[in-house]
């Protein structure tokens, strides 16, 4: 296996690899999952992300890995089987970033708790063999002792199912690194510009820009992959213009609160709300999420932002559950991510409730592989069945999938302290790194126990270029505290510009950036 490569390594393989077996455009999770099987498997591989890894809705989930028990109250089995297995196999896989979670649903009825205790009782029948732990039924006091905060009028008692939690930027940047590892030449702030086709009309190349230094590439393919989430129809539209939109994008927002409003464990899980969705309260980093909201909007871009009345829709929520509620003035972050649903059929206001959340798989004329939908839990599901199709056009020699039982980049069951054990096998060189110089254990803003090294090491393993790649995916504090991931900026900057030989003008400008990027993250 390889070491992780500078970035100008691998631009260097992207200048002179004369052909490559496929070519991946787009960095979140299933374009990086999709690199992990293809390399794995021999293949010579190339990924294209415009922005960083996990910019987009990748890294804004809910945090969950889960087979999604709101699918199996919609009678969609066959989806909610495919991803309990999967969620067994992150764990196994990549427990350094995924955890087992607790949920208590408080019920109010005793209707209620017949209803979820059967559901969530054929939910760990279905996990089989890959269960994480048995639901139960749980008294009044019970609830009240593992949710201290819960609104106590009428409550009948409530269930405790199990599921499971993750870092989700944390994961794709592991994928990145195992790719490369494996083989694959994996490349952020390089952007698909457009197409070459052959005689015949198929692909043959994509003409893309490095975004730093403005230069340009024809990296030539045996076969293209669309792995660009809610841009896909972007991509599709440059293969042919007159192409329709597959996807409809769904709004999921969150709020993130101090952990004193859950005060325990236990996440708290709202299976109906006033609309009939579904909300969590999630313990993560020391914080609280709240969400999350399920909103059809007809733009998309690659920083959404919460709209008003989803904050409302998640506190006036809230406050029907835990006492004291939280507040606009208790909110710490605001985030949204973009889901890209098949596009419906019918109306154009269909509810996204009714849209599938299943992934769909589909070759154009012009043999460009697409991959769209899905979620986080899985993505190697997707990556597998992505790579079989790109191996049918390409006409390339079969190889068997191998990622079923293969470990992600810092695998390990050791834990270590906080967010260190995130790291997983690293946590030991990171140390190492730390006693080169002893400026660089120092905390990097009051509060949080985030250090200077940890800047260090990931500019030199990472693939950090912007002090955004660092304070919002590499740590979480953009999502956790953005006023203080703000104050953080300054001195992200100056390690980073000394760590990647920036000019002088370069630290004010990336702290400007930031500073105008994070208050999207505020109220």
């Amino acid at each position: 296996m390889q070491s992780v490569l500078t970035r100008e390594d691998q631009l260097n393989r992207l200048r002179t690899t004369e052909k490559w077996d496929i070519i991946i455009i787009g960095g979140g999770a299933t374009g990086l999952g999709t690199a992990v099987d293809a390399a794995t498997r021999g293949y010579k591989v190339l990924l294209l992300e415009k922005y960083d890894f996990a910019k987009g809705t990748s890294s804004k989930s809910t945090k969950l890995v889960h087979g999604g028990v709101r699918y199996l109250a919609n009678g969609d089995i066959k989806l909610v089987i495919g991803a309990l297995k999967e969620r067994g196999r992150i764990f196994k896989n990549a427990p350094h970033v995924s955890t087992v979670q607790s949920f208590v649903i408080p019920v109010y009825s005793t209707f209620s708790k017949l209803k979820y205790l059967i559901g969530l009782k054929l939910y760990d029948w279905l996990a089989g063999s890959l269960r994480v732990g048995n639901s139960i039924s749980l008294s009044k006091k019970e609830v009240i002792e593992k949710l201290p905060h819960i609104a106590q009028k009428d409550l009948h008692g409530g269930i405790l199912y199990y599921d499971g939690q993750f870092d989700d930027a944390r994961l794709a940047v592991n994928l990145a690194q195992t790719a490369v590892e494996h083989g694959s030449t994996v490349l952020n702030y390089v952007e698909a510009k457009n197409f070459r086709k052959d005689e015949q009309g198929k692909l043959s190349a994509v003409i893309c820009k490095d975004q730093e230094t403005g230069e340009e590439f024809v990296a030539k393919g045996k076969v293209i992959i669309n792995a660009t989430g809610i841009f896909v129809d972007d991509i599709l539209k440059l293969d042919t213009p007159t192409h329709k939109n597959l996807v409809r994008p769904s709004q999921g927002s969150h709020i993130v609160i101090d952990q004193k409003f859950l005060d325990g464990k236990d996440a708290l899980m709202i299976p109906e709300t006033s609309d009939g969705r579904v909300l969590f309260g999630v313990p993560w980093h020391g914080k609280v999420l709240l969400g999350t909201t399920d909103i059809p909007i007809d733009e998309h871009e690659n920083e959404p932002r919460p709209m008003d009345q989803e904050i409302e829709f998640i506190l006036e929520t809230a406050k029907n559950y835990l006492s004291p509620a939280p507040t606009r003035a208790d909110i710490l972050s605001i985030y949204a991510g973009l889901r890209p649903l098949a596009a419906p059929t019918g109306k154009d206001g269909e509810s996204t409730k009714e849209i599938s959340r299943d992934h769909k798989l589909i070759k154009s004329d012009s043999n460009l592989v697409t991959i769209t939908g899905g979620k986080w839990t899985t993505y190697r599901k997707m990556a597998e069945e992505t790579v079989d199709m790109a191996i049918a056009v390409a006409g390339l020699i079969p190889v068997p999938c191998k990622t079923k039982q293969m470990p992600i980049h810092g695998a390990t069951k050791d834990r270590y302290h906080g967010h260190w054990s995130l790291y997983g096998k690293d946590y030991a060189a990171i140390q190492l790194l730390a006693q080169e110089n002893p400026t660089w254990k120092e905390e990097i803003v009051p509060g949080y126990d985030y250090q200077l090294v940890e800047v260090v090491w990931s500019c030199r393993h990472e693939f950090i270029h912007k002090v955004e790649d660092f304070l919002a995916r590499r740590c979480r504090l953009l999502l956790l505290d953005a006023k203080a991931s703000i104050i953080a900026a300054r001195k992200v900057a100056e390690i980073m510009a000394v760590e990647l030989n920036k000019p002088e003008d370069w630290v004010e400008k990336e702290v400007k950036e930031y500073e105008e990027l994070a208050s999207r993250y505020l109220l």
